[in-house]
């Protein structure tokens, strides 16, 4: 059996969401089949081929030089073949695509799975619901099973042996109706000046408890003083204007999932939970010690963020 996989790449190739959607495949057991629209960057085969994949199916021309959901969902159709499952990282393009996907062919989508095994011809899968705070366990039957995959499902993991994918083009029957909505431009957002977030490995997050646009310096500084570190922000705080959009973490923002994650005045609402849950450790700094931030937090300081922030970054000076 085949498990295909639909890839977003970027400049640098294969993006982190789509290595761990590739790892998540692995664990089935099956021959792995990625499937590549528009134009690939240099090495992107070989980088499949250490993440285990059998065959690259390239779906290239005219109707692939830029993001067309309608089309892109009509070469998986094309390359799902004899495939019994068809994934993609649940990003906004792997949901929309595999959408059209699943009407196309019939079948049954999960969205947000984080666990998967078999039971028999079926698919049992685990996935999230309500923003990450409940779990629905779904069973899959029928010849086809399309999934989405929740990010950070599992860590992106490099196959034991490396594969050298065969490459096949795609001819895939694209019509008027499916190019009926594209994109025709794309324009460079805010530069991050706090650091990527999703690959960080801190994430000093802040919420209300900051006060005011002028209340992130300590906060700032902790970034400074932590190895690879990265600033992120509720939903409150981008609303009121105190912090750029691409700095927010939550279920409209960014989903991260670092080695630890500091949440410095934040209540802990379910939408920005979603959006962090998977961090390794979590250390809550709140006032509230009923906060769901704080009842959830691994470990937890009872305190005003203002005087327990610089208190911290005094002692990592100190121990430098």
């Amino acid at each position: 059996m085949t498990t295909l996989v639909l890839v977003e790449t970027d400049a640098d190739g294969v993006v982190e969401v789509s290595r761990e959607t590739l790892t998540f495949a692995r664990g089935l057991g099956d021959d792995v089949a990625a499937l590549v629209c528009g134009d690939g960057p240099s090495g992107l085969v070989d980088q499949l081929g250490a993440y285990g994949v059998s065959s690259v199916l390239h779906a290239d021309g005219d109707a692939f030089t830029s993001y067309c959901a309608a089309a892109w969902a009509a070469a998986v159709v094309s390359a799902a073949g004899d495939a019994s499952v068809v994934m993609a990282a649940g990003t906004p393009r792997g949901m929309e695509v595999l959408a059209h996907v699943a009407c196309r062919l019939d079948a049954t989508m999960a969205a947000n799975v984080v666990e998967i095994s078999r039971d028999g011809s079926a698919l049992v899968v685990a996935r999230q619901v309500l923003g990450g705070s409940a779990m629905e366990d779904l069973r899959l039957d029928g010849p086809v099973a399309v999934m989405t995959v929740a990010g950070h499902a599992c860590e992106a993991t490099p196959a034991e042996v490396n594969t050298s994918p065969v490459v096949e083009p795609l001819d895939v029957p694209v019509s008027a109706q499916d190019l009926r909505a594209r994109v025709v431009r794309t324009e460079a957002g805010e530069p991050d000046e706090s650091g990527s977030l999703k690959s960080a490995r801190v994430v000093v997050g802040a919420g209300r408890g900051a006060g005011s646009a002028d209340g992130f310096k300590d906060l700032l500084e902790l970034t400074e003083l932590l190895d690879n570190a990265a600033l992120g922000v509720s939903r409150v705080v981008t609303s009121l204007g105190w912090r750029p959009h691409h700095e927010q973490v939550g279920q409209t923002g960014s989903r991260v999932a670092p080695e630890l994650y500091v949440a410095a005045g934040i209540s802990g609402a379910i939408q920005h939970w979603s959006g962090m849950s998977s961090s390794k450790i979590i250390l809550a700094i709140n006032t509230d010690a009923d906060a769901p931030m704080v009842t959830k937090a691994h470990y937890a300081v009872i305190g005003d963020l203002h005087e327990v922030v610089p208190a911290i970054n005094e002692e990592l000076r100190r121990r430098r």
